[in-house]
């Protein structure tokens, strides 16, 4: 297919682009049956992402917690053929590094040291999500998709040039796309994250099943401690979530989010979007003694995957964080029969409740010949380092060996 056929265009607002026209790149229909998701347009639920949905963006953006102001300036990259849209790609033009979850901070200091202008960059991510998912966003009901997706790619590298940028940063992406971005002059990284896998199991007790002795015995008894102290635990979603429930969320969230990161990324407005926009497709784990909220975590639910972000607390207990962050959503992922929980970034601690180390992915074009020679030299290492951290922490896997 002749890249004539394809013209670009970056536009400055997800609100510049129709929900209808980004969600049959992002969440295509398959096959034909497509299942309406609340307040949206008809999207498919067999291979859903919330993340990349346009109204999570929406949120994002129309609540000002991704905009110009707080460093985020959408650039978000359009492909049309005869006038219609055949692919996307969420980019921002970003004024620093923070809430990307992939560090390139030692980047930007060594490139401005050598006189460099490291900022603006461009930025292909969900803002402060460190959470897999597809980035070149193509309708699959095209016959030339792949080659679309191609094009993107190269799009991206048009855009950098066009936009003065320094580089282009595609974070949290399917290996696939690593793999087709590396092979149009992306550098590829990795990292890792621990990510909890179902395994057929019908029951939490079937996940116990599964672990070695004193894994499951620490596991019951953190249980059984979190909730000591008079706790009950709820699951709120769909019309069960309420304004006063996210009210107390975000106290939770700001309370944590300032001691741990000092300003506190999404406004109290993104999450009152997304109650009414996409509220079947949040868990919301609350917490609550004495009659009042006192800690909670929130979850999006992909078709596959339960994707764990935030959590926060205005009392302390013991356990009672791996057993809102961790415990339920094992709970929840085994009810509703998904594949995984991605509980986010960080956290070794992950690995005894029995979330494994999994590869995650990014891909940086760095069009300056001297940087990028610099920045592909460290990748090669960083990547076998993360291999064999991968490997070792596997062997610490909690689970019953295959003998036992």
């Amino acid at each position: 297919m002749p890249s004539s056929e394809i013209e670009f265009q970056a536009v400055p607002s997800i609100g510049d682009i129709s929900a209808e026209a980004w969600d049959a790149c992002a969440n295509p229909r398959v096959n034909g049956s497509a299942v309406p998701s609340q307040n949206s347009s008809c999207i498919s639920r067999e291979r859903y992402n919330p993340f990349v949905a346009h109204a999570f963006y929406q949120a994002l953006e129309a609540s000002r917690s991704a905009c110009a102001r707080t460093g985020w300036a959408a650039q978000h990259l359009i492909a049309k053929r005869a006038g219609e849209i055949v692919g996307v790609v969420p980019c921002y033009a970003k004024s620093h590094s923070r809430g990307e979850y992939v560090f390139d901070h030692g980047w930007a200091d060594a490139y401005e040291r050598a006189g460099g202008r490291y900022y603006p960059k461009l930025q292909v991510s969900v803002p402060f999500t460190p959470a897999t998912g597809p980035r070149l966003l193509v309708r699959e009901d095209i016959p030339d998709a792949p080659a679309v997706r191609e094009l993107l790619a190269k799009g991206l590298m048009a855009l950098c040039r066009t936009v003065e940028a320094s580089s282009v940063h595609v974070t949290f992406a399917r290996k696939d796309e690593w793999e087709l971005l590396a092979s149009n002059g992306f550098l590829q990284r990795t990292d890792k994250q621990f990510h909890w896998e179902n395994e057929g199991y019908a029951t939490f007790d079937d996940f116990l099943g599964a672990m070695n002795s004193r894994h499951r015995k620490q596991i019951k008894r953190e249980r059984r401690e979190a909730v000591a102290n008079g706790i009950t635990i709820e699951q709120l979603t769909g019309k069960d979530l309420t304004e006063a429930a996210f009210d107390a969320f975000f106290q939770f969230y700001m309370e944590t989010g300032s001691r741990k990161w000092g300003s506190p990324y999404l406004t109290r407005d993104f999450y009152s979007r997304v109650a009414e926009t996409m509220a079947d497709d949040i868990l919301l784990v609350m917490a609550k003694r004495n009659g009042r909220w006192i800690a909670g975590a929130i979850n999006f639910i992909g078709s596959e995957t339960l994707f764990g972000r935030h959590w926060g607390a205005i009392e302390h207990h013991n356990f009672l964080h791996f057993e809102v962050c961790y415990y339920q959503a094992i709970e929840f992922a085994i009810q509703r029969r998904l594949k995984r929980v991605e509980a986010g970034a960080q956290g070794e601690h992950k690995l005894a409740r029995g979330y494994m180390p999994t590869e995650t992915f990014s891909a940086h074009y760095i069009p300056d010949p001297g940087f990028r020679h610099a920045v592909a030299d460290y990748l090669k290492r960083e990547r076998q380092y993360v291999a064999h951290a991968v490997d070792e922490l596997s062997e610490y896997a909690p689970f019953r060996k295959i003998d036992q």
